[in-house]
């Protein structure tokens, strides 16, 4: 191996596609899970540089001749370059999560900072915010140690911080939804950050946008930053432009690994457009009501016979969790989806949701559909749900013409938003 990144676990790390994108070269991801194998590893020397992730940020310092005055203050190296058989070692979490705060216009200067986890990359966000001017840095832990200032998530709520960091593994697929802290009780906050990027929007990060934080961003900005600093120290030059470099790495991989949700009116042309996007895009397409239909063995009216709309609407938010949490797929929703606001959080937590807005007098009526077997029941339904649809959707693409053009707009509107 020439180039990789090494740790216990690796299934779903996005370091490859980064580090390929980014320089072209074989960049391999070598899982060590026993610290025996990592040993083994780093004394052989078989690599020309590589990265490191838990839990082996510390261990490997012990094998660095040379480690970076930053990587040490911090007590951790997470990128090493073998420079003629001596391990250098460096910090680019550091550059990374700098980044991020910089890029969003993050202001430390003079605030109560609150870190969320007890962990290595708790001391790179930390010394981030300290030399960025923070006046105060508190740590927050499920088990808080009285003795280190530490804090409970329920005494962290009444800190009075203006900024939240969140550096634990709550709410990192596959264990989505689980957020320790409840952001809506916390007025004065400016902004919450989480370095976790799997999902794209951890549900601290979807509660954090509900109680409307100017600015909630999760991770992946951040792991694009470390690496294509890290590369710098694996080539051994500078990029001509990091931070053009680490925007454009990031939309690609956006527009590569998000969910794009349909939304829309029974009979808008979800099904049609989204197969067309899928087969553009080359993501996996999932209806959602076809999903109901498999799981349940029974189509949808004999559902809404046996147990109503409420068990019908159960059903659809247990498929809807089932694959939103997943990536690289268009997901066609069902009409009312909307109806659940955990649905349009799980659609966000890992997604672009667009609402395919067709004319009203061009839906169908009938046709198996149990809640828009009539005219009027069908203009009931579009003046109930068009504000709901307005309101959750990133952007609206009309289907007034071809299915063709829809797609059309829609590949435009994607492309705003990735790069956004």
């Amino acid at each position: 191996m020439e180039y990789g990144l090494i740790g216990a676990k690796l299934g779903h790390s996005y370091s490859k596609i980064i580090h390929e994108m980014l320089c072209g070269y074989r960049y391999d991801l070598c899982p060590l899970p026993t610290e025996a194998e990592a040993r083994t590893f780093l004394q052989k020397r078989q690599f020309k540089a590589i990265n490191v992730t838990i839990p082996y940020k510390r261990l490997v310092m012990e094998y660095c001749s040379y480690i970076d005055p930053r990587a040490k203050a911090i007590g951790a190296v997470n990128t090493v370059v073998n420079k003629n058989g001596l391990l250098c070692g460096y910090n680019t979490d550091y550059l990374g999560f700098a980044y991020l705060a910089d890029a969003h216009g993050v202001d430390f200067v003079g605030k109560t900072v609150l870190i969320l986890g007890t962990g290595g990359t708790h001391n790179t966000t930390s010394a981030v915010a300290k030399d960025k001017g923070a006046a105060k840095v508190l740590t927050v832990s499920r088990n808080p140690d009285p003795a280190k200032g530490e804090l409970s998530y329920a005494e962290a709520v009444h800190s009075g911080a203006q900024i939240v960091i969140n550096t634990t593994p709550a709410g990192m697929y596959p264990n989505v939804g689980v957020c320790n802290l409840d952001v809506a009780a916390m007025p004065g906050l400016e902004a919450v950050l989480d370095v976790v990027y799997n999902p794209d929007k951890t549900e601290l990060i979807l509660r954090a946008e509900e109680a409307k934080v100017p600015v909630a961003v999760g991770g992946l900005e951040m792991l694009v930053a470390q690496a294509v600093y890290a590369a710098e120290y694996f080539l051994d030059r500078k990029f001509d432009d990091a931070p053009g470099e680490i925007r454009t790495i990031t939309a690609a991989l956006r527009r590569e690994q998000l969910n794009v949700a349909l939304i829309g009116m029974p009979s808008s042309g979800k099904t049609t457009i989204g197969r067309a996007l899928a087969e553009k895009l080359g993501k996996r397409f999932v209806d959602l009501d076809e999903e109901i239909v498999k799981a349940e063995g029974r189509s949808i009216p004999d559902i809404f016979a046996a147990e109503g709309e409420d068990g019908f609407r159960a059903k659809e938010t247990e498929q809807t969790a089932r694959f939103a949490k997943e990536g690289r797929q268009v997901l066609s929703c069902g009409g009312g989806v909307v109806k659940r606001p955990e649905n349009l959080r799980a659609l966000r937590q890992n997604g672009v949701v667009l609402f395919i807005d067709r004319p009203l007098e061009d839906l169908a009526v009938g046709g198996g559909r149990p809640l828009s077997s009539s005219t009027d029941a069908l203009k009931e339904m579009e003046a109930q749900r068009r504000p709901l649809y307005l309101a959750a959707a990133d952007a609206v693409i009309p289907n007034k013409t071809t299915a063709a053009d829809a797609v059309a707009a829609a590949l435009e509107a994607l492309d705003a938003i990735f790069v956004h």
